[in-house]
């Protein structure tokens, strides 16, 4: 999944139970013997949502009975605008969900149990399934399989004179050391990296020293001498002209889009990113990319990277046509029609069958997503601990304190101790 998640979704879900009981879902018609209507919801961008449109347009025409209507908007928007319409009955009957949101959706009720809806997933990994399963109970199935990576443009470091990094040996001494020897070789307005502090990262960073973002039983995992660890590291690397300065990384915060990162922009060597986000990456540079393994797996206590459901699909529990919406999500995840149309875009499709039939049809993009993956799976780490509720919350956290650490205003060990703090209490609301 994408890197930001928006903050309201923990204020706004005290109101869910509430809400939704005195409404339904967001779909319409049948009563009267027309089509149903359904709403399917989803974050992207306009590539996305072209595809996400036909493919509601095949589905469509193989069910004449049932129209949807599809509803997205940026990432940096989206669970704000859907925590909004879940807490005002008005979210749509098919919901797309990624990292903590499918189980604090789920435990506050908001959510269809799928066991009840006859959805088939025999073909689905149990690794991939369990993604939207908690408590025992099926919240969601995954879109497709995904994995953060690093996403590095080749010709940047071919015209630097530098080489690539040896993927399966290198440690993030040799990330550092790279990185600044790109610098004086780049053109003026290129970095070396994107900064590189998210959640996901901290999740590999952590878990290669044997810890997590998050404890089996809901706590925060991190240790501050981690933290101080990883803002010294990006610090250096800042201060080195590697990554862009503070106030070029607060703005591109705000900036979602592939299209926008440095990377789709052509003025970046590397940039830790989602396996999925190497075809809108490529197509926004204009060239092909690459993905490689972080740094540091092959010396680390245990494997930082993980495999993981790209995005979750769930189903609103006050939709007033759960057959109907489960029909659709069916059509999503198991349909190799709907395959061909989608591929790559939201994770290697989860589902065997699908996977096998859009080989032939895969660019080369989404043919270097499905390698990755492939090579990966043998040397992935244990699945990751999705964070209880109120981690939701965990991103928007991160980026406050680490504005404060690259502008100078917390030192690390400071902004350590501060961002522990503050994901403890989010996750205890």
């Amino acid at each position: 999944m994408p890197r930001r998640t928006g903050g309201l979704a923990a204020l706004c879900l005290t109101g869910v139970l509430l809400a939704v009981s005195a409404c339904g879902g967001g779909s319409s018609g049948g009563s009267d013997g027309g089509a149903v209507e359904l709403r399917f919801g989803w974050w992207g961008n306009n590539d996305r949502a072209a595809a996400t449109q036909k493919v509601i347009e095949a589905f469509q025409a193989k069910n004449p009975g049932i129209k949807v209507k599809g509803s997205y908007t940026d990432f940096n928007s989206y669970f704000d605008r859907l925590a909004t319409e879940v807490a005002g009955g008005r979210a749509p009957d098919v919901i797309t969900l990624g990292g903590a949101y499918p189980r604090e959706y789920g435990d506050r009720g908001a959510l269809l149990d799928l066991a009840r809806t006859g959805l088939k997933t025999d073909k689905i990994g149990a690794a991939a399934l369990d993604n939207g399963k908690f408590g025992g109970v099926q919240y969601g199935v995954p879109t497709g399989v995904n994995a953060i990576s690093l996403v590095v443009n080749e010709s940047v470091f071919e015209k630097a004179g530098v080489a690539l990094p040896e993927e399966d040996t290198w440690t993030w001494d040799d990330f550092k050391r790279i990185t600044k020897e790109l610098v004086p070789k780049l053109p003026k307005g290129t970095f070396a990296l994107a900064d590189p502090t998210r959640t996901d990262m901290l999740d590999v960073y952590s878990r290669q020293r044997g810890e997590a973002l998050y404890t089996a039983d809901g706590k925060v995992g991190i240790g501050e001498k981690t933290l101080v660890d990883w803002w010294t590291m990006t610090l250096e690397l800042m201060n080195a002209g590697a990554t862009p300065p503070a106030s070029q990384t607060a703005e591109l915060i705000t900036q979602p889009a592939p299209e926008q990162s440095l990377m789709g922009r052509g003025q970046a060597a590397m940039q830790f990113d989602w396996s999925n986000q190497l075809s809108a990456l490529s197509k926004a540079a204009g060239q092909p990319l690459r993905l490689m393994r972080v740094p540091g797996e092959s010396g680390a206590t245990q494997p930082g990277m993980w495999l993981q459901a790209s995005q979750i699909y769930s189903i609103n529990a006050k939709t007033e046509h759960p057959k109907e919406a489960a029909k659709f999500l069916d059509f999503l995840v198991n349909s190799p029609d709907a395959g061909k149309i989608i591929l790559a875009d939201r994770g290697v499709p989860a589902n065997s069958d699908v996977r096998t039939a859009i080989q032939d049809v895969l660019g080369e993009p989404e043919k270097a997503q499905a390698t990755f993956i492939d090579a990966l799976t043998p040397k992935a780490g244990p699945p990751l601990v999705i964070g209880p509720a109120g981690s939701t919350d965990t991103p928007k956290i991160l980026d406050r304190v680490n504005a404060e650490v690259l502008f100078g205003r917390q030192q690390p060990a400071a902004a350590a101790t501060d961002f522990v703090s503050q994901v403890a209490t989010a996750i205890k609301q």
